[in-house]
């Protein structure tokens, strides 16, 4: 029997934590959908739900923390059909796995709701429900576009609280289907039309409320992208306080009813006429208060002494203005005693620097340059022509003209470009040209004889 290994050994904990490791790292596991019915479901006092999900073959327990269950839109009950959304962990203290779920809807509408959150999940990631896209709305529209049914409750709403709040704006309402299969495209046009018309400052588009399947319309990804593409800020009015649309989330606001997108469209004409009264009241206020404070400081100028006894305070003035004219008069003559003294200073030194004896001294030095410059010149040349004239006595001597008038001469080929220095130069009949020292002669090679011992 093989012994075990003391290092490989696990405790039961350790044994479950790799489990749950490992389910919560495999992404299948992480984020998965559930269909089953509910069975022994408790809803603890902390808020937690625990129940079972089984189904004709098989069972799991989960559990829904108080976290998430808090926005469920349905209580779940013992024997309700749902489908979940969530993972599947270990417990690790009894080492068994469940089911954590954090979304749950009525199986009934299992299969809208899955497309719904595909789609949501979706168009979240490119960005359509960004919050620093969304446009404020105008404070005073003068125009608003209404796309709704024109025969339901919701248009009759929106239009009645347009004229109540503020009469003045006008109102342009665009017909269009709000359920059914052409209920999407109808929508869309209805947005882009009214964008290429250019007249409403803002949209409200909705419809009164209804199931899931009735508002689907406003869930489809056309109408999304139709709302998030509108150059003008669209208010999402569908009448469904509870759950949220796709539009809602594209849309720059929205409203949870047709009556409330009225509400935030316009403002209220009492509430503006309010205001003008409350800032009327301000400002006649703060006219009085300013006018009051006005009046206190010309009565506390009017007993300043200042204007009670003008005179006094000119004479304060002028005896202030005697002194200081002496003080000025007395600098005034500082000044002068100090810049004579300069202009005298400056004066001595002008006599010391005279420009004439200056010229004078500059110009005997010039001239004593000059005599040193000519002396210099004229012994530079003496001993250059010197050593000019030795040179060419030098050169001379060294001349092959020289040489040659003392009985030498030079033998060329026939062309003068080779000197002839041996007999292997020329050949018998060969023409040579003899230069000597007052010409040239040509002559032609008839003999050949080579010097005794000269190859030896």
């Amino acid at each position: 029997m093989k012994s075990a290994d003391p290092g490989r050994v696990l405790s039961v904990k350790d044994l479950n934590r790799y489990i749950r490791m490992k389910m919560e790292g495999d992404s299948r596991l992480s984020d998965v959908w559930i269909r089953g019915e509910i069975s022994n479901f408790t809803h603890h006092s902390s808020g937690h739900m625990y129940f079972t999900l089984k189904d004709e073959g098989s069972r799991i327990r989960a559990i829904m923390f108080a976290t998430h269950n808090q926005r469920l839109p349905f209580i779940p009950k013992e024997g309700s059909r749902v489908i979940a959304r969530g993972n599947v962990s270990v417990y690790e203290r009894d080492g068994q796995y469940q089911f954590y779920a954090v979304q749950m809807q009525p199986d009934g509408i299992g299969s809208l709701y899955l497309a719904y959150e595909q789609l949501k999940a979706k168009l979240e990631e490119e960005g359509l429900f960004a919050a620093d896209r969304k446009r404020p709305l105008p404070l005073y529209p003068k125009t608003i576009g209404v796309i709704t049914s024109p025969t339901g409750a919701a248009v009759r709403d929106v239009m009645i609280t347009i004229r109540r709040r503020y009469p003045q704006a006008r109102t342009i309402l665009y017909p269009v289907l709000v359920q059914g299969k052409g209920a999407a495209p109808s929508i869309v046009k209805a947005i882009r039309t009214m964008n290429d018309m250019a007249e409403a400052d803002v949209l409200i588009v909705g419809r009164g409320g209804g199931s899931l399947e009735e508002l689907w319309a406003f869930n489809e990804e056309i109408v999304a992208r139709a709302i998030y593409e509108s150059d003008i800020p669209v208010i999402s009015a569908v009448g469904h306080e509870t759950d949220f649309t796709i539009a809602d989330f594209v849309a720059d606001l929205r409203a949870a009813t047709p009556t409330a997108a009225a509400e935030l469209a316009v403002p209220s004409s009492a509430e503006l006429k309010g205001q003008l009264v409350q800032r009327q009241r301000q400002l006649n206020q703060g006219l009085q208060q300013r006018l009051k404070r006005s009046r206190e400081r010309l009565a506390s100028l009017q007993r300043s002494p200042v204007l009670v006894h003008p005179r006094r305070y000119m004479l304060q003035h002028a005896e202030r203005l005697d002194m200081l004219s002496q003080r000025l008069h007395g600098n005034l003559k500082s000044q002068l005693s100090l810049s004579r003294q300069r202009q005298k200073s400056l004066h001595q030194g002008l006599i010391r620097y005279n420009p004439r004896t200056q010229a004078e001294f500059a110009a005997r030095r010039k001239d004593q340059a000059n005599r040193q410059l000519m002396n210099a010149m004229q012994s530079i040349m003496k001993s250059r022509l010197s050593q000019l004239q030795t040179e060419m006595r030098h050169l001379d001597a060294l001349s092959p003209l020289k040489i040659m008038s003392r009985g030498y001469s030079l033998v060329y080929d026939e062309k003068e470009q080779r000197l002839v220095k041996s007999l292997e130069d020329v050949q018998l009949g060969d023409l040579v040209n003899v230069r000597v020292s007052d010409g040239q002669l040509q002559c032609q090679v008839w003999g050949m004889k080579e010097d005794e011992g000269h190859g030896e």
